[in-house]
């Protein structure tokens, strides 16, 4: 599957109220192949772990209500922040994202953000490496 990630996803979110902050639109592919071996493990009852913050705006954009993945492609501009019902992925494997970011938001809809601040203040304290190229973690 594709994700063609645009500056928008790094751009900090700078307004007061999060519902206020637009997404540049992106775009995305998910193939019938990758939609069917999807459905098929969550129907056999396996956890899905998306590697990396595209993989998870992706398959939760190609999503049905029903938690499904379907096969198609376009533009999205989904924000995934604290609130966000998860409908396709139980787990993240991504690296440790700069303040303010929509990345840091989307983790902290996943894993809580009491559990975000423990661990960036673990990272923190231990020098690991922020950004696209630094550390990773799995949220679970």
């Amino acid at each position: 599957m594709t994700l063609h990630v645009g500056l928008g996803t790094f751009r900090p979110v700078s307004v007061e109220h999060i519902h206020d902050h637009i997404m540049h639109k992106e775009y995305f592919s998910v193939p019938d192949e990758t939609a069917d071996l999807i459905n098929h493990a969550k129907a056999n009852g396996n956890r899905i772990i998306a590697v990396g913050t595209t993989a998870i705006r992706t398959l939760e954009t190609a999503a049905s209500v029903h938690g499904m993945v379907t096969a198609k492609s376009g533009w999205t501009d989904i924000f995934i922040y604290p609130g966000y019902n998860f409908k396709i992925i139980d787990g993240l494997v991504t690296n440790f994202h700069l303040p303010k970011s929509t990345l840091l938001m989307l983790v902290s809809a996943l894993a809580g953000r009491e559990t975000m601040i423990a661990a960036y203040q673990e990272a923190i304290q231990e020098r690991y490496r922020f950004f696209s190229f630094g550390d990773a973690m799995l949220i679970i």
